[in-house]
């Protein structure tokens, strides 16, 4: 949730600029005529951001050698993730500023960082021109025979010592390359097209480098060292945020970012065009993108806005992406997806609901379940007509009253893959469920503490009821859950929540022509028990597998996310009956994920995928990676026929067999995607609920006693 509030205080004094380039021998070598320079500007806006960061985060950071050293760290790694570019020799010349950034900065001294970003852009051309010069001597110059490897893993890996370590490591991250387009089925010939292409194309792009892009990765380093949600908005960014806002252009509805040479989803869009296709999924990694199948253009090393500009399209038109699936088990498993753009319209991200009929061993119940794929409100028409319009909490209540005319024993609550929207509307649809009551604190950066609550004391449904919960839940779908679960109004169920407990403030940091900005976390949201979902998110009360990869995907897999902590809980009333009946529940739910086919398949899967996950060190030999990539795709066959045999069905006899008919089956899923999916969770989800509503039976609790 962003909110917009007043603009950074622009306290930039005459000596502060005066002082810019003071002070200083900062360097040893000579700028050459190409190097790029700071500018004036971006002196005056360095400190406005350091300025506001000061003021208004949650964070309070000492502006001392301990900040200096990481922001040091941080912005050599979002130059060179991979030590794939500096030497060894340059990281020691740059040690200098390692305690002298800080320092620098409060100067509005921009020196150091365009020193560093020049001497990057040399290194990174020199590897890219050493490239083309081995992909111009052809595919069969690479011994391929030969038994060498290569660490992908940069924390296992120190910095070349010489350009002679530098060049071998640049031809065995080429050979890795040649060898993992080989096993996409890909010829040598389009090999050596590819990335002489893509080589040249990336070089272009090192050379149109501007002044602005090396300010806004120093900038966006140390405004990082603070949060990952607190973000420089470079002009460029800040329109292309604008237009986003606006939905003005036609897309896919996916989030995304730049990691390494690669694209990643971050999420998609609810009710947005990639989400209803079902076929691209979170931390996939975009590496082509194309207007139609047969010419899908190579898009690995792309700046994030390039490829962006590329997926935008009209409405109604079709967008192919080659993607790599986020639980591939190499970079060769690949696959080409197509995407309808489109807009996304409100009964796309509209609450749902479905009947589910559940045999128990205490009999056949009735559960309703409702989907509520974001927190929504037209606040035009909230404008003109009150309280008769479409949202979230207002499509829910009508949804309630219809299931409690069906006669239904429990009410499942829905909220995977929800990231969120409107905190009104979370505040107000909690209230059809509890009394009265606190919902949610918000902590701001100054210390304060607001509390909003539910004042209505009716209660639409107060029957039994389960919270459904993913990685992908987030914002305010974790404060609906974590409130549900600190009242024990409803059983929380499903994985571990993505921890987004932060809110944003966006704000400008130039009246001028620039049109820059800062997007600063300033507060925090605390559920009312007084914990934080920040970080931590909801640990459901019931757990269940998940192929999200936490190490991806989530809060804590963000570098420098704000921990979660504590701040005094409100009043408000806890039911204990629930507590009482969670050791039975989870008993009688573990019985029976031990023989469900579905949830033994997904635990197989992270097993799987763990595995050759930590496999970092890989073979450039090219009968060894053959092997290997026969022996994951029948470690893939043997569990698919495990879950298949289990459920009755008959095996695939090759891997080839079961790759086609899970393509058919994804082509298909767009067609078939209306109203709500009966999925294996959703049903173990309502055999929980109707254990917990035997154990409340009258029959059951003189059991009991």
């Amino acid at each position: 949730m962003t909110l917009i509030t007043k603009p950074v205080l622009q306290s930039v004094s005459a000596f502060i600029l005066a002082a810019t380039f003071i002070g200083t021998s900062w360097a040893n070598i000579p700028p050459t005529p190409d190097s790029l320079k700071p500018t004036r500007a971006q002196a005056i806006t360095s400190v406005r951001i350091l300025d506001g960061v000061n003021r208004y985060h949650m964070r309070k950071h000492e502006l001392d050698d301990a900040l200096s050293s990481e922001f040091f760290d941080d912005y050599i790694k979002s130059l060179d993730s991979g030590k794939a570019y500096f030497l060894a020799s340059d990281i020691a010349e740059f040690e200098r500023y390692r305690l002298q950034l800080d320092d620098a900065l409060q100067r509005s001294n921009l020196q150091p960082a365009f020193e560093i970003f020049n001497r990057y852009q040399t290194r990174i051309t020199e590897r890219l021109e050493y490239s083309i010069s081995l992909i111009s001597k052809g595919i069969d110059s690479f011994n391929f025979d030969k038994d060498e490897t290569l660490e992908r893993d940069p924390k296992k890996s120190d910095w070349a010592k010489s350009t002679k370590e530098l060049n071998d490591l640049s031809r065995r991250r080429l050979k890795d390359t040649i060898i993992t387009m080989r096993l996409m089925g890909k010829s040598d010939k389009d090999i050596h097209d590819t990335l002489d292409r893509r080589y040249h194309n990336q070089l272009n792009r090192v050379k149109q480098a501007n002044s602005e892009d090396a300010f806004e990765i120093y900038m966006n380093a140390f405004t990082q060292i603070y949060d990952p949600h607190t973000q420089y908005f470079s002009p460029k960014v800040s329109e292309n945020f604008d237009i986003n806002m606006s939905l003005q252009l036609e897309g896919i509805g996916a989030v995304l970012q730049s990691d390494d040479q690669y694209t990643k989803v971050v999420s998609l869009v609810t009710g947005g065009p990639a989400e209803k296709a079902q076929q691209l999924k979170e931390a996939d990694r975009i590496i082509g993108v194309g207007q139609s199948r047969d010419e899908i253009v190579d898009v690995v090393g792309w700046r994030l806005d390039e490829v962006v500009q590329r997926i935008r399209g009209k409405k109604d038109s079709t967008v192919y992406l080659e993607i790599i699936p986020a639980d591939a088990k190499s970079d060769s498993d690949t696959k080409v997806i197509s995407i309808k753009r489109d807009t996304v319209n409100l009964e796309d991200r509209a609450a749902q609901s479905e009947i589910m009929e559940i045999d128990s061993a205490s009999g056949k119940k009735k559960i309703g379940i409702i989907s509520v794929p974001t927190f929504y409100a037209n606040l035009e028409c909230l404008k003109n007509a009150g309280s008769q319009c479409r949202s979230t909490t207002f499509d829910v209540a009508h949804l309630i009253e219809d299931l409690k005319k069906q006669n239904i024993d429990g009410l499942v609550i829905d909220l995977r893959n929800n990231g969120g929207g409107s905190l009104t509307e979370v505040n107000q649809m909690l209230g059809l469920f509890i009394k009265t009551g606190p919902t949610v604190q918000i902590k701001s950066f100054n210390g304060s503490i607001e509390v909003l609550e539910d004042h209505d004391p009716d209660v639409l449904y107060d029957g039994p009821m389960a919270v459904m919960v993913n990685r992908l839940s987030a914002s305010a779908s974790e404060i609906f859950a974590g409130a549900i679960q600190d009242y024990q109004r409803g059983i929380i169920v499903g994985d571990r929540t993505f921890g987004k407990g932060t809110v944003q403030s966006l704000q400008p940091l130039n009246y001028g022509s620039r049109g820059d900005r800062l997007k600063v976390t300033m507060a925090k949201f605390y559920r009312v028990s007084g914990v934080s979902n920040q970080h931590a998110g909801i640990v459901p009360d019931i757990e269940f597998p998940s192929l999200i990869d936490h190490d991806e995907i989530g809060e804590s897999s963000l570098p420098n996310a704000l921990p979660s902590d504590q701040i005094r809980p409100a009043r408000y009333h806890r039911d204990p009956l629930l507590e009482t009946s969670l050791t039975y529940l989870r008993t009688a739910h573990d019985e029976r994920v031990n023989h469900n086919p579905e949830f033994q398949y997904v635990l197989d899967q992270m097993a799987s995928i763990a595995s050759a996950r930590a496999q970092t060190n890989v073979s450039l030999n090219w009968a060894a990676r053959k092997k290997e990539k026969q022996d994951l795709e029948a470690r893939r066959l043997a569990i698919e026929n495990k879950r298949r045999t289990a459920k009755g069905e008959q095996p695939y006899k090759t891997f080839e067999e079961l790759k086609t008919s899970t393509e058919d089956n994804e082509s298909s899923s767009e067609a078939s995607h209306r109203g709500i999916e009966i999925d294996y969770e959703l049903k173990e989800t309502g055999l929980i609920l109707s254990d917990f509503i035997a154990l409340q039976s009258p029959q059951t609790r003189m059991a009991q006693h």
